[in-house]
């Protein structure tokens, strides 16, 4: 009982303390997707005065890394030509992930591709895998078919040299419900405790990879593998893609600069999507920013080198490294601040400015007072996740029900129901806490 009287009166952060000469700045996006311009915001880190020992000491934890996740885009295992499985890179791919086992390293491998190999094997275009009814049934027909010869590909590759492999296929709903989630990264770690490769791929033949909008913990692999990266309390991740780097611009327009570190408050204009693939650049760049919040060091390079895997974890300047966060917020904080959906919460705690401000402050093991709660909605259970509302209705965190609140109107509970409290990411508060240990997630 004092147990959990403790918890509830803490408030933990999901996203870390920023180091003491870190900034937020913004970085202005500019995506040409097929034919169309957007415009969009994006926080970044910029760090004032970074050093080349700067540079070098992240690429050092990266080559120290004891468990990393590798991520191959379509572009990287499909030839787009032919219609088949990209026979020698994959051959290089896991070459490379038998180096790295052979320096004691856990590898989990998020592949993209099998839709594409369907597609071809079943001699379909993409007009024919389209957002129609009957496309979305041959999406997924492709997905079935092509699933089976990418896992058949790389269990006879790395049966041949001496590895083992498990194949476990995600859907959306394994991120959103936060038991499942549990279960998920729990079995993972397992997986890799055992010496085994987990290949990890969206379940496109249920889902259609139809997923978008706020009600999607994922819509495309980067994102997948930051969240499986972050899960599984991975070291770094590494997301192999069809361009070299992040660039300033479009690498293949006059001028364009590689991104070393991403740190510099800057324009970047983006081009189009990875060819055959559902992830741009600024998708990638949205995603190893989620990796980074969650203590994962992640690049962003070209897998079509066959060699890259291995300078990157061998601390070599290559793509472009996000820097982890210094303090790895808890399972579940990650997953309150970035997996978590609309859908997945039970109802809205609305505070008053002052309690804000106070958690802004740092006041964090001062519980929420019955005067701070403006407003309580929904039913909320034990466990329950809920949103927490400024005074004028806008979501400015998560957090999770400790107390037993099946009233909707506030009482004496109220002020003892919270805790892990997170700051949802691009909020103007920062709320700064130590991690509190979850018994289900930690």
């Amino acid at each position: 009982e004092d147990r959990t009287s403790r918890r509830t009166m803490q408030i933990a952060t999901a996203l870390s303390r920023a180091r003491s000469h870190v900034s937020t700045s913004k970085m202005l996006i500019t995506s040409r997707v097929r034919g169309m311009q957007f415009l969009g915001t994006l926080h970044v880190r910029n760090y004032q005065g970074r050093s080349h020992d700067d540079d070098k000491y992240d690429r050092e934890r990266v080559k120290n890394s004891k468990r990393i996740v590798i991520k191959v885009g379509t572009a990287v295992v499909f030839n787009n030509v032919t219609g088949q499985l990209a026979v020698s890179r994959i051959g290089g791919l896991v070459e490379q992930m038998k180096a790295l086992k052979m320096q004691g390293k856990q590898i989990l491998l998020i592949s993209s591709g099998a839709v594409g190999l369907g597609r071809g094997q079943l001699k379909m275009t993409n007009e024919d895998t389209d957002g129609s009814v009957q496309g979305i049934l041959n999406k997924q027909a492709c997905a079935a078919t092509g699933q089976a010869a990418l896992l058949g590909m790389y269990t006879s590759m790395m049966g041949s040299m001496g590895m083992t492999c498990a194949q476990v296929l995600i859907t959306q709903h394994d991120f959103v419900c936060p038991e499942r989630y549990a279960k998920l990264t729990d079995t993972l770690e397992r997986l890799v405790e055992l010496d085994i490769i987990p290949i990890i791929n969206e379940n496109d033949v249920v889902t259609g990879g139809a997923a978008s909008g706020s009600d999607a913990a994922f819509t495309d692999n980067d994102m997948l593998s930051a969240l499986v990266a972050a899960g599984v309390r991975a070291d770094a991740v590494a997301m192999m893609t069809d361009v070299d780097a992040v660039f300033d611009k479009p690498p293949s327009e006059p001028g364009a600069s590689r991104i070393s570190v991403y740190d510099k408050d800057q324009v970047v204009e983006i081009g189009a999507l990875s060819v055959g693939g559902r992830g741009g650049m600024a998708s990638k760049i949205v995603s190893a920013q989620t990796a980074a919040a969650g203590g994962v060091n992640a690049v962003v390079a070209n897998g079509i080198d066959l060699e890259n895997i291995y300078r990157i974890f061998n601390g070599d300047d290559i793509g472009t490294l996000f820097p982890a966060a210094d303090m790895r917020p808890t399972k579940l904080q990650h997953w309150l601040a970035h997996a978590a959906t609309s859908t997945s919460m039970g109802g809205s705690v609305k505070v008053t400015v002052s309690a804000a401000k106070r958690l802004a402050a740092g006041m964090t093991r001062m519980p929420l007072q019955k005067d701070e709660i403006l407003d309580v909605c929904g039913v909320l259970d034990p466990n329950s996740p809920v949103e927490i509302l400024d005074v004028v209705g806008n979501v400015i965190g998560r957090g999770m029900v400790s107390a037993c609140m099946n009233s909707p109107t506030v009482d004496d509970n109220t002020i003892k129901g919270f805790s892990n409290l997170v700051k949802m990411p691009g909020f103007n508060i920062e709320l700064a806490a130590d991690p509190v240990a979850d018994d289900a997630l930690q």
